[in-house]
């Protein structure tokens, strides 16, 4: 049975139970949830899943994107925080467009528009395959007639304007100079609450990311063996359930394991998570010891970068290094191997004893 309700902002929702099926959707003429809900109740009663609008009703791109976030949902895939960012961004800005308009045309004036707002080649060419994504999924899924290729050829256009392609990998690292001041200065900020000298060292030691160091849990420490489970660890492959053991090592300066410890007896608490901060907070008071220390053109995730490359300047393998960095594939650690070229002179001493 169908029920329809006016909302505060003068839409309508239709609300359709049967058969202890449940399914809602909101429009902005009531004639329309009518035909909505009358379509819904007749594929229930067929046997087919009662998809939340029906393909007639997706007339613009902000249309697939809700389709496309919907299935997603229905399927119980959570959407990661970047990519909804994304989403969100492109349902606010092509989200108005017909399915029709968005041709080849509208998305190379769609990347030149951008390429002026700053975005880079990288973040051009993630919008993009977004974009292919939401259409190839209402094609596939929802038998939608349109095609993928203005988006094929807009990327090709883009990528020989030089709007598109790969970003260039970074090779920044931190000198010692600049994480003793970064530590001396955050242990001398009493109403600073994170302890931001100690997160950094501790991103130093175990090469990971400032997310992954804000969600581990004290029932994942194993103070005995020195380990530590991380996670949901990323990877393209997998969004979720990829955990990860890790060693916390004493190699690169900095005591993984000491660090915990004394974590442990500064907060005073076993229960939760190590570093009981909101990654966001902790990313934010980087940025401003950084620039109040004058400190230019420093991220934290280079900390991870810093983290990498001493353990393989502290003689590790690729693949031994890789069980600390949860890297999977072996060619994207090498853009982490930024050996210092003065370290060569420690290594052949070393290898003359």
């Amino acid at each position: 049975m169908a029920t329809f309700t006016r909302l505060k902002s003068g839409s309508w929702r239709a609300q359709v139970r049967r058969k202890g099926k449940y399914v809602n959707e909101t429009f902005l003429r009531r004639r329309d949830a009518e035909e909505w809900a009358l379509d819904i109740e007749r594929r229930i009663d067929r046997g087919e899943s009662p998809s939340k609008r029906a393909r007639k009703e997706a007339r613009t791109f902000g249309d697939l994107v809700r389709l496309h976030r919907d299935d997603l949902a229905e399927v119980g895939k959570r959407i990661g925080r970047s990519k909804a960012a994304s989403l969100d961004f492109l349902e606010r800005r092509l989200g108005r467009l017909k399915i029709s308009e968005l041709d080849r045309e509208r998305l190379i004036q769609f990347g030149r528009d951008r390429a002026k707002e700053g975005a880079g080649p990288v973040t051009l060419g993630i919008d993009l395959g977004y974009i292919k994504t939401i259409l190839s999924h209402a094609a596939a899924v929802h038998g939608i007639q349109l095609s993928t290729e203005p988006t094929d050829l807009a990327r090709i256009a883009l990528n020989r304007l030089g709007l598109v392609g790969k970003g260039n990998e970074r090779d920044r690292r931190p000198t010692q100079d600049e994480i003793d001041r970064i530590i001396a200065r955050s242990d001398l900020t009493p109403q600073l609450t994170i302890p931001l000298g100690r997160i950094v060292r501790f991103a130093i030691a175990t090469a990971m990311r400032l997310d992954e160091i804000c969600r581990v849990a004290w029932d994942d420490f194993d103070p005995d063996h020195k380990m530590l489970i991380v996670r949901d660890r990323k990877d393209p492959r997998r969004k979720s359930g990829n955990n990860q053991k890790i060693p916390l090592l004493d190699v690169s300066g900095y005591d993984a394991c000491a660090l915990v410890n004394e974590q442990k007896g500064a907060s005073k608490s076993s229960k939760g998570r190590i570093f009981p901060y909101n990654s966001r907070s902790v990313g934010t008071a980087f940025r401003r010891t950084c620039r109040a220390l004058k400190i230019s053109d420093l991220h934290f995730h280079d900390l991870r970068h810093e983290g990498a490359s001493r353990l393989f300047e502290a003689g590790f393998s690729i693949e031994q290094v890789a069980l600390v960095t949860g890297h999977r594939d072996w060619k994207m650690l090498r853009r982490y191997t930024h050996l210092k070229p003065e370290q060569l002179h420690t290594r052949k001493n070393g290898m003359a004893a």
